[in-house]
């Protein structure tokens, strides 16, 4: 398993575990709740039931508490642990209950008169545990002149049984737990999906990225051969600067900036005449002021076209110097960007110790007394302090290096740092 599906797995991992561990007691919670209701709403359906099955029951006179205590002995010993019978104005008229019910009738909790015509139930938890239902019921008068009318009220008690509470507990307990599977199973079947959608869009991104870093070595090459050189300088340079840079510690953006501005760090050369930029001798005032305006059309070339953009910080100062007296913006110091002042040994380095049409290349020591001599005034010295330990080790590995090899190098920097 790569890292990438590695990571994948243990974040959908993470996550399903999440959703169980949230949804889980959730689901029992409501399947608790909804089984407590169940409850209730069948205390109150039979509770209503047997009342009717009484026939009207008259709540008043001199038969009131005979009649009350009769529908009380009805309804207690089987749903109900306690019945009670108020008449209209909430006044008790008959109570019943079984053994269990004068246990705990000392821990009920007190109650208002009942003062509406609507069912309403009570739940709740005495002291020793034990759960306990509690409904009340209106209770409608039939004869003539009493239809439809409240003529008492109906209080039942409930204590719910043991093996009832573990009925109810087990249901929620199993609601909660394929809830939890379920999470993780789908979890599961995301996991592939995911990876397989992932890797399709890592495909098309590595294409893309090799698109352009094929436009980016094309490029690169017009502009080396147009200024009478071969690709090879644009391979040794980038990956002269990639090893300084991974040195210095430059990561992902930074790096990538750097590794395309170094490749494209001329490309603002294509604006400047051949009889310039070809010229055998040496450049006269005029000449030089046009030469150095390749920085600027450098610079406005890659500003604004996408991924080229990544080049800027490299085309724009990369004549720049550590004392401020390069060009064209005269920038000192720190306010160099890094990737720039990277590429400025990078670059020096190899045009010193290769071989070009107009000189030969210069031995080790020489190049590097060179640079020395110019760390403080051209180079950063930070650079150069990175640079001087590998510059021997650079620099054999260079030195038989065809442009292939050199690209090969290269390739192999390119594609670790662009994830490839």
């Amino acid at each position: 398993m790569n890292p990438f599906n590695r990571r994948t797995a243990v974040r959908i991992a993470v996550v399903s575990v999440l959703l169980a561990a949230v949804a889980s007691p959730i689901a029992g919670f409501v399947a608790h709740e909804q089984a407590e209701q169940a409850t209730i709403a069948l205390a109150m359906e039979e509770s209503d039931r047997l009342l009717h099955h009484l026939g009207p029951i008259t709540l008043d006179g001199p038969h009131a508490r005979d009649n009350a205590a009769k529908a009380a002995a009805l309804l207690a010993g089987g749903l109900f642990d306690i019945a009670e019978i108020y008449d209209r104005d909430g006044l008790r008229l008959a109570a019943e209950m079984t053994a269990e019910g004068r246990a705990v009738e000392a821990q009920l909790p007190g109650h208002l008169r009942p003062e509406h015509g609507q069912a309403s139930e009570d739940s709740f938890r005495l002291a020793d545990g034990r759960w306990v239902l509690r409904v009340f019921v209106p209770l409608l008068g039939l004869a003539d002149g009493d239809a439809g009318r409240v003529t008492g009220y109906f209080e039942g008690v409930r204590i719910v049984s043991a093996w009832q509470q573990q009925q109810i507990l087990a249901h929620a307990l199993s609601t909660a737990l394929m809830i939890g599977l379920a999470s993780l199973l789908c979890g599961l079947a995301i996991y592939p999906v995911v990876v397989h959608l992932s890797a399709d869009n890592e495909r098309k991104a590595r294409e893309i990225l090799d698109a352009h870093l094929s436009m980016m070595e094309a490029l690169g090459r017009a502009i080396a051969k147009r200024d009478s050189d071969t690709g090879s300088h644009n391979f040794r340079v980038a990956w002269i600067a990639t090893r300084i840079a991974e040195r210095l510690g430059l990561r992902e953006r930074a790096m990538q900036s750097l590794i395309v501005g170094s490749f494209l760090h001329d490309i603002g050369k294509i604006s400047i005449p051949d009889a310039i930029l070809l010229k055998p001798g040496a450049l006269d005032t005029d000449e030089t002021e046009i030469m150095h305006t390749h920085v600027g059309h450098g610079e406005a070339i890659v500003d604004g076209i996408g991924w080229l953009a990544e080049a800027v910080a490299v085309v724009a100062a990369h004549h720049e110097k550590w004392d401020g007296s390069g060009y064209p913006r005269r920038l000192s110091g720190d306010g160099i960007p890094l990737p720039a002042r990277i590429f400025a040994v990078a670059d020096a380095f190899d045009a010193l110790c290769s071989r070009r049409p107009y000189k030969e290349a210069l031995s080790f020591e020489t190049t590097m007394s060179i640079l020395q001599r110019d760390t403080g005034a051209h180079f950063d010295p930070a650079v150069m302090a990175c640079f001087t330990p590998i510059a021997r080790e650079v620099f054999d590995r260079l030195a038989a290096c065809s442009e292939d090899d050199a690209r090969r190098l290269l390739e192999e920097r390119v594609r670790f740092h662009f994830g490839i």
